[in-house]
């Protein structure tokens, strides 16, 4: 090849094939910002890169990439000898099974991910479009904060950031993803978000890294210590842990199915490939087993998932938070192809007693619920509030308080199946009749009062029972024979029921055909607020 005829280093940019030519060189930078090497040290850890995680969850050929070619124009501290395309986040939108998303995902290959003005701009742009247009906000996170090198800016970012998460909160559904080391002013996002879902050995969230806490408070530490998947399930910061990109990207995809676009779209129904009507209340397979799924003993324990799996389309339930307050069950579901949210009480667990953990997990979740439409199906067998010297003196009152406001709040569909014990204030709280109930539906089993038949007889008998020690009569059988006589009158769902407080009273075999009948009811439900600014949550 001659001099004459070896290509040119640069487009000609007088020419329209040119400037065609130096676009597409442009456009190709964005897939490596960082190089090619760094790209290859991602692919060596087991990870996916931050574009690959966008195209991964989205359907094929669906994104459209917004602010691609974006630099940032800092040059403080000689940042300016470093300008690569897209300033460490990939932003845009694209389909998921159809449905429109906007998506944002951080590139830790790029200044660690660092937001700095334009990558904060760039964050603003993709928020605002999911308000405006009304679709779900899919945040992957992989930033250790602030970007100290452009000072203030970073700050104010950070705020305009948490205020758009928080008028974003009950419009949209927002989901994040914890894909890598999340820290500073970053790891308020996805906790002002209404999902988070954790990589495991990857994914980690904290606010302080550990070299500051080592500095601050003397403490040695490691960010998996402060914030791994491990703690974030256990502390009820995180909903689901997956053990890979891939994993994460697939239970993205799987909540999205559950959630609809935003606060004006009904609950998603779908309608299974050659579903007959007149067969789907039998179509869990568990539902005969209801009948003989309680023990006799109402000491006995059973897992509440076996109740579950008898009323809610099969494998269609999906667990938040399940090592996290395991007293509670939160979970979106499907009954006969109709999208709702579960909250049940696990008796294997503090024999379903209801703590403060319990409580604040179960209250975000139903006004989670409540602000995108989804109906809300409780199962209950609680014999109350955990009762206890340190629970009351650490505020149980107070962290308790906010499951009577969001139940007592919500305006969706709310049915409810008291399978056996419901007592005291966690019968109000667990979707009683009185607090906004709109159907209630009790096995023969279930047990509604303010206590159980042997406190019920020491309090309502105290006297009788100490006359009768005086005159060294039978106490044990007179005990026996109270018991009978409470167990008759007041515990039990038949005293409700005359009451009007229990709707039906039936077998726990027909439990999903009537919570079928009961959704079809309620799902245009109608509630007219009084109006105001805001309630006053009780934080």
């Amino acid at each position: 090849m001659t001099a004459s005829s070896a290509p040119s280093s640069s487009p000609d940019l007088a020419t329209t094939a040119g400037k065609l030519d130096d676009l597409r060189s442009r456009l190709a930078e964005t897939a490596a910002p960082a190089g090619e090497d760094a790209v290859a040290a991602v692919h060596g850890a087991g990870r996916l890169t931050a574009r690959e995680r966008v195209t991964g969850l989205l359907d094929d050929g669906s994104f459209t990439e917004i602010d691609a070619l974006a630099r940032h124009r800092s040059t403080s501290f000689n940042l300016d000898r470093e300008r690569p395309v897209t300033d460490g986040v990939v932003t845009g939108y694209g389909t998921v099974d159809g449905r429109q998303v906007c998506v944002f995902s951080q590139d830790a290959t790029v200044f660690d991910g660092t937001v700095g003005e334009t990558h904060g701009e760039k964050l603003v742009k993709v928020m605002e479009l999911a308000l405006r247009s009304g679709v779900p906000l899919i945040g992957i996170h992989d930033s250790t904060g602030g970007r100290v090198k452009e000072g203030v800016v970073s700050l104010g970012t950070a705020a305009r950031l948490y205020r758009l998460r928080t008028q974003l909160s009950g419009v949209v559904p927002q989901i994040s993803v914890i894909a890598g080391p999340t820290a500073g002013t970053e790891a308020h996002q996805p906790a002002l978000a209404d999902l988070v879902v954790t990589v495991r050995d990857a994914g980690a969230l904290y606010l302080t890294d550990p070299q500051t806490t080592a500095q601050v408070v003397g403490e040695e530490t490691t960010a998996a210590e402060l914030g791994s998947a491990d703690v974030l399930m256990a502390n009820g910061t995180s909903h689901l842990t997956v053990d890979s990109d891939s994993d994460a990207l697939a239970t993205v995809r799987d909540l999205l199915a559950q959630l609809p676009a935003n606060n004006r779209a009904p609950a998603p129904v779908v309608e299974a490939a050659g579903s007959d009507r007149d067969t789907a209340p039998d179509a869990a397979p568990a539902t005969a087993a209801l009948d003989t799924l309680l023990p006799d003993s109402p000491l006995g324990g059973y897992d509440v998932h076996d109740v579950l799996a008898g009323i809610v389309d099969p494998d269609s339930l999906l667990e938040l938070q399940p090592d996290f307050a395991g007293n509670v069950v939160t979970a979106f579901a499907r009954v006969d192809g109709r999208s709702v949210g579960v909250v049940a009480t696990q008796p294997l667990v503090l024999a379903g007693a209801l703590d403060a953990d319990a409580a604040r997990k179960a209250a975000r979740f139903i006004r989670f619920c409540d602000a995108f439409n989804l109906p809300l199906v409780f199962v209950v067998d609680s014999p109350g509030f955990l009762p206890g010297v340190d629970g009351e003196r650490a505020g149980l009152l107070r962290q308790s308080a906010p499951l009577l406001y969001a139940v007592a709040e919500a305006t969706v569909g709310m049915v409810t199946v008291v399978t056996r014990k419901a007592y005291g204030t966690s019968y109000v709280a667990l979707g009683s009749k009185n607090i906004g109930a709109d159907l209630v539906y009790a096995w023969p089993t279930a047990q509604i009062s303010n206590a159980d038949a042997e406190n019920t007889v020491s309090a309502v008998h105290a006297e009788t029972l100490a006359k009768a020690e005086r005159r060294r009569k039978d106490v044990d059988a007179l005990r026996a024979s109270l018991l009978d006589e409470v167990e008759s009158t007041l515990v039990n769902p038949y005293a409700a029921a005359e009451r009007g407080y229990v709707d039906m009273v039936i077998p726990p075999s027909e439990t999903r055909r009537r919570l079928i009948d009961g959704l079809a009811l309620v799902e245009r439900k109608l509630v007219q607020s009084a109006p105001r600014k805001h309630g006053n949550l009780p934080l």
